[in-house]
């Protein structure tokens, strides 16, 4: 594919949908109302089995394709829902809500020879993740790694080991209120319409995938977010989520809790209890906000949501007087996107969860706003998509990076693949609307279907007993007729 096709799909001007018998990826535009004829809003790109290069379609031609095929892989025995910053970004755009940018936070009073060579190991690292540029991410693992060496090194009682460390300190701090203003700001927006209606989709995206059928397993939700947002959606929508965290008070994480859920006993029925509606396991893969280690036992801390400040949290869970020490208790660690951290605790633990759930028949993954930067993600995605009755759905705003893309051509496995990719597929309000099944209404359909095909069965067998009937009457009346001629 030529440089500027790549940039036309990358900048959201052609959509990309593989779903269903799509052989290849179908890439459409949206076209002007000048080059619509009967309303159309897409242009094919491509030739497939269902449009041709150059004709025009609209919305209706596309929920005719996605909408079933949705509703059948969301049927599976096992549905798992990977979630990234998409999402967070998706429901702070409708309510007209900023989101600061992680690009001003740097680390400060370090010499600019540790500056520039952490800078440059952490390109390389982005670079070995596909990510192409460093972040923040990897300004931090790096530093982190760098602590290490030192303290190793030059033992604990070093200047520039002090300054590092403290360093680092700051910028876990602002790292926390950044995502806590994140929260805040879209807390505190003016504009309450669009706040109440991006919840009412942020509600309506979740339990599309949550309202399961009481004979299949639950929906596991894991996300790489840091915030709130996904916590605040199930509160409103009454879905409970279960995690590993054990108690009221100050919940604490235990391994031990394994296969947790609820259920209820009916009235009037004896038996073995039914699933409780409206529950769902959730994982954070990457820790969060109101995570803390205390004397080596993760406790979550009530945080609200939108807090002004997460300064008085940390004081009250404060352990000693050294605010380095305290503040690196949080447990929100970008640099978990490396092996060697995800192997500790209590990582070792969630990505044990996020394996077992995906990596076993008859399970679909649908990803919503990740953009596969994370390889310790990716590599338990492809060892899922060895088994063969595994699927996964891609569904994205952009592949910016081309990484979707490039893992989508490497793995080979192209029927076990759905893809959504653009504005006009993946925007959390057009998807909800248009593209995502509802999956009470749906279930509520299938079941009035089936009562359609019963009375019907019923209906044909009565009118073929009615015939049969007035065949017999016939013949008599026959047999009558001929007895009087003789």
């Amino acid at each position: 594919m030529s440089v500027e096709k790549e940039t036309e799909i990358n900048n959201n001007k052609v959509q990309i949908l593989k779903c269903w018998d799509d052989m290849v990826p179908v890439k459409f535009k949206v076209i002007n109302d000048e080059e619509s004829t009967n309303g159309e809003k897409f242009e094919s790109c491509t030739d497939s089995s269902w449009i041709k290069k150059g004709e025009k379609f609209n919305e209706e031609k596309l929920r005719e394709r996605i909408v079933p095929w949705l509703s059948t892989l969301f049927k599976a025995e096992h549905l798992s829902l990977l979630i990234g910053s998409g999402l967070t970004n998706a429901v702070c755009s409708i309510a007209k809500s900023s989101i600061p940018s992680w690009q001003n936070i740097k680390f400060d009073n370090i010499s600019k020879e540790i500056e520039d060579k952490i800078e440059k190991e952490a390109e390389k690292s982005a670079g070995k993740s596909g990510r192409g540029k460093a972040n923040l991410e990897d300004r931090i693992w790096v530093v982190n790694e760098l602590i290490r060496g030192m303290e190793i090194y030059y033992g604990l009682d070093n200047d520039e080991l002090k300054i590092l460390k403290n360093s680092l300190a700051e910028v876990l701090q602002k790292l926390a209120e950044l995502i806590l203003n994140t929260e805040m700001n879209f807390r505190t927006s003016e504009d309450v319409l669009n706040k109440n209606i991006s919840l009412n989709y942020l509600v309506n995206f979740l339990m599309s995938f949550a309202s399961r059928p009481g004979t299949k397993e639950r929906l596991h939700i894991f996300t790489t977010n840091y915030d709130r947002f996904i916590e605040l959606g199930a509160d409103i929508a009454g879905l409970r989520l279960i995690d590993r965290f054990i108690g009221t008070l100050s919940p604490i994480f235990r391994s031990s809790r394994l296969e947790i859920d609820m259920h209820y006993n009916p009235p009037g029925i004896r038996g073995e209890p039914r699933y409780l509606e409206g529950v769902a396991y959730f994982t954070k893969l990457h820790g969060s906000l109101d995570w803390f280690n205390i004397n080596r036992t993760i406790h979550r801390i009530p945080i609200p949501f939108g807090a002004k400040s997460i300064q008085p949290y940390l004081d009250a869970i404060s352990i000693d007087d050294n605010q380095s020490d305290t503040i690196k208790q949080l447990m929100i660690y970008p640099n978990a996107a490396k092996d060697r951290e995800t192997a500790e605790y209590p990582y070792v633990e969630l990505f044990r969860d996020f394996a077992a759930s995906i990596c076993r028949p008859n399970t679909t993954l649908v990803t919503y706003g990740y953009s596969f930067g994370d390889e310790h993600i990716n590599r338990i995605i492809e060892d899922m998509l060895t088994i063969p009755s595994t699927h996964l759905i891609i569904i994205s705003r952009d592949d910016s990076t081309g990484r979707i893309m490039s893992l989508y051509d490497r793995l080979g496995r192209k029927q076990q693949i759905t893809i959504l990719i653009g504005d006009q597929l993946a925007d959390l309000q057009l998807l909800v609307d248009n593209y995502l099944p509802k999956s009470a209404i749906d279930f509520t359909t299938f079941k009035l279907d089936e009562l359609i095909k019963k009375i019907l069965i019923t209906n044909s067998n009565n009118i073929k007993d009615n015939v049969t009937s007035g065949n017999d009457i016939k013949i008599e009346q026959d047999e009558d007729k001929n007895e009087g001629e003789k």
